[in-house]
């Protein structure tokens, strides 16, 4: 059968609302749609839910998925996944199959040892279970260009393309409107309040005497480290600590800023792949400039778009200091998130991101036609 526009896309860890996972997964799912894609999402149960199951429910969750994709799946179609390794069952199965499939890959296999202390002793089989898939798929995917170097350092073949993360920039814009009460000025940091984010980084800046008078610090967010943030924040009231908030509202709260903050560490030695958070382009395509950890990839967009400030990972003093210089000059932080909206809009949007996935997806196609004959 002649091979169709329709996708059957698993994601076996949940994306939930104001992660980084649900706007990379529903950004990219909306732009094949617009292109012409009939995609068919996979997601566990329990997506909408911020409290996850236990683990014996999210392992039978993962097999159930992976079973209704196998019995969705018809004569031309393609199987998108979101890289996880306990995706196993469906890359056999494809492999079985003759299914063509394509893999997106957001990390190395250390992430897991980092996000889950039960996998650390599994390490070795963790590793053999991601590489099989790797091998096994027609295509790969990897959001930053040191992910498709470590790719291939692994011994895998399987054709690579680099699609990053991106941003809305019809929802993510300097005038976004803004219904929360904020102070005047302030530097703002979003996102999973996670270890590997530099959170204690984040904070200890904020006490720093470099930190500039009368900026404050708006965090919005929620993870393992919100005790440490709202024990910052009962104590200083220059930190506000506005937890969880909706995606929509995002925006306005970020374009109000001065800068937003991405004090990334090296947690795992993480950095070795490449980091392009999905914050940093959503606070450049607010028009704001950004204040990362110089790391490969986001230091490397800022620096070459110049549209924000590089500083030493994990050296409180340093972010503190780039926050007082773009608070002493507000034309020069100005001029920065012009430039930052620009490059985005010209090369960084979602929507650019979902055409390199559907050239990629499609190249996939063609290939299996021409071995098809």
């Amino acid at each position: 059968m002649t091979a169709r526009k329709h996708l059957l896309y698993l994601a076996l860890e949940a994306p939930r609302e104001g992660q980084a996972s649900y706007a990379h997964i529903h950004e990219i799912v909306g732009g094949l749609q617009r292109r012409g894609w009939t995609v068919d999402l996979f997601v566990p149960s329990y997506s909408g839910h911020w409290k996850r199951p236990g683990l014996a429910r999210r392992m039978m969750e993962y097999l159930c998925l992976q079973w209704r994709v196998m019995r969705a799946f018809e004569e031309g179609q393609s199987v998108y996944v979101r890289s996880h390794f306990l995706a196993f069952p469906a890359s056999l199965w494809a492999r079985l199959r003759g299914a063509p499939i394509v893999h997106e890959i957001n990390g190395p296999y250390e992430d897991v040892a980092i996000a889950y202390a039960w996998a650390r002793p599994l390490a070795g089989i963790i590793k053999w279970m991601w590489r099989k898939q790797f091998q096994w798929a027609d295509r790969l995917i990897t959001v930053t260009p040191q992910l498709a170097d470590w790719v291939r350092d692994q011994g895998v073949a399987t054709p690579v393309d680099v699609v990053p993360n991106g941003a809305n920039t019809d929802l993510f814009h300097p005038d976004a409107p803004c219904d929360v009460d904020l102070p005047e000025r302030y530097a703002v940091f979003f996102g999973g309040l996670a270890r590997w984010q530099g959170i204690p980084t984040l904070l200890a800046a904020k006490q720093s005497p470099v930190w500039p008078s009368g900026v404050d610090l708006v965090i919005v967010g929620d993870g393992p480290e919100r005790p440490a943030v709202e024990a910052a924040a009962a104590a200083d009231p220059g930190i506000i600590d506005l937890g969880r908030q909706p995606y929509r509202v995002l925006p306005g709260i970020v374009a109000k800023s001065i800068c937003g903050l991405v004090p990334k560490n090296n947690l795992g030695d993480r950095t070795g792949t490449g980091l392009y958070p999905l914050k940093v382009f959503e606070t450049l395509s607010c028009g704001v400039p950004a204040i990362v950890s110089d790391f490969p990839g986001q230091a490397d967009l800022v620096r070459d778009n110049d549209c924000g400030l590089a500083v030493a990972a994990e050296n409180p003093e340093a972010l503190a200091r780039a926050v007082a210089d773009l608070a002493a000059d507000p034309a020069c932080g100005k001029e920065m998130g012009i430039r930052g909206r620009d490059a985005i809009v010209a090369a960084h949007s979602w929507d650019i991101r979902a055409e390199d996935t559907a050239v990629s997806i499609q190249a996939m196609i063609d290939t299996r036609k021409g071995l098809n004959g």
